[in-house]
């Protein structure tokens, strides 16, 4: 029986390990960054930055600069805040009595004294440069992994699936889908998986002969190889994939560059897309997953190597840095809400107001992450 219990306890812990390392390797990246585009555009505009910390809670170990800023690794890692000289709590909400007692000059490192625009800039840097660390880690991708392909090449049509309908045949290569160029499998996979219900024309290359076909994808829920599953468009079409026919091409870092801005818009277009279809009932909102998902995906993805983890870092900065824009009072988005108000009005909304607003904001972050996690108590009861 011991032994059972020890084996057991290992192999818990084994799998523990498993997901928190990749877990906190690809968190701790999105997040020191988000805060970084904060803190570098507050330092710029004059903001003095009293704490740059990764994690919440008590800090665990730190350090001061020559600013005085605190740079601190906090016990509970699970996000990142900068807190500028006025605030009264890491959301950056305004302490009125600190700011009523300031000094001219101490408001001039204050940032809640600072013009509206400068405070936007401050706010909006924080998703800006989750953007921009998608785009740069997706080129460092490009340049130094290459862009792996296979040919659009129809090896199968499945019987009574929409690709039959449309008059797919064994041998086809799809080479454009509705005038968008197709150059591997992949490419036509990621526009059939979010089209679903939507009528495509394929331009398909039979034989010497360029023909075009259309089809409408079905709605299916299909299983990841960890098990995972997703629902998505299918046409009914199969690739058998055999040693040689996957092609890694190699470009430069201006051609990486421009990719990289490419699969990051991919990223947000896509994401926009399923809230849009949450809101309006063409999407499950069960996809939905907090951090216990993002690490049991971390874990998986760890499996595939390096790159993988780092390419899902890529994804994980663009859906942050789309969350912190919602206009929702304490996110990045609220804030940004508010200063736009305060610019049509000519002044800020008042105090009570914006309490009022930061308590809503509150209210919904927290039920949002109450549904997230219950969505990742499902999955992962069901996996």
């Amino acid at each position: 029986m011991s032994e059972f219990f020890l084996h057991g306890f290992s192999t818990l812990s084994h799998g523990l390990i498993g997901y928190i390392i990749p877990f906190l390797f690809v968190l701790t990246i999105v997040v020191f960054f988000h805060e970084l585009g904060h803190f570098l555009i507050a330092r710029w505009t004059g903001v003095k930055v009293l704490t740059f910390s990764l994690g919440f809670g008590p800090e665990l170990f730190g350090f001061n600069d020559r600013h005085g800023t605190r740079w601190k690794i906090s016990a509970v890692p699970l996000g990142g805040y900068v807190k500028f000289f006025g605030d009264d709590s890491e959301a950056s909400t305004p302490s009125v009595d600190v700011l009523a007692g300031m000094t001219e000059e101490e408001r001039k490192g204050s940032f809640h004294h600072k013009k509206v625009g400068a405070r936007a800039a401050i706010v909006a840097a924080g998703p800006i440069a989750n953007f921009i660390l998608a785009i740069l880690i997706f080129t460092f991708l490009f340049t130094f992994f290459g862009k792996p392909s296979t040919t659009a090449l129809v090896d199968q049509v499945e019987a009574g699936s929409p690709a039959a309908a449309a008059g797919f045949q064994v041998g086809d290569v799809v080479t454009a889908i509705d005038g968008t160029k197709i150059d591997s499998f992949s490419d036509m996979q990621r526009i059939v998986t979010v089209r679903p219900g939507e009528h495509l024309t394929f331009t398909i290359k039979r034989g010497d002969a360029t023909l075009q076909l259309h089809g409408i994808p079905e709605l299916r829920e299909q299983k990841d190889p960890f098990g995972n599953v997703h629902r998505g468009g299918v046409l009914g079409i199969t690739r058998k994939t055999v040693a040689g026919d996957i092609t890694t091409e190699r470009v430069d870092p201006a051609t990486a560059l421009w990719l990289g801005v490419k699969e990051t818009w991919f990223v947000i277009d896509r994401t926009l897309a399923y809230i849009g279809g949450i809101f309006t009932g063409r999407e499950a909102a069960d996809q939905v997953g907090g951090p216990l998902r993002i690490a049991q995906i971390s874990g998986q993805v760890a499996t595939f190597g390096l790159g993988a983890l780092v390419h899902l870092a890529a994804v994980l900065s663009i859906s942050i840095g789309l969350l912190n824009l919602f206009p929702v009072p304490l996110l990045d988005g609220g804030h940004l809400l508010f200063y736009a108000v305060e610019a049509v009005r000519g002044r800020p909304l008042s105090d009570r107001a914006q309490e009022m607003g930061f308590r809503i904001g509150l209210g919904l972050v927290l039920m949002l992450m109450v549904f997230a996690t219950y969505n990742d108590i499902l999955h992962l009861a069901a996996s």
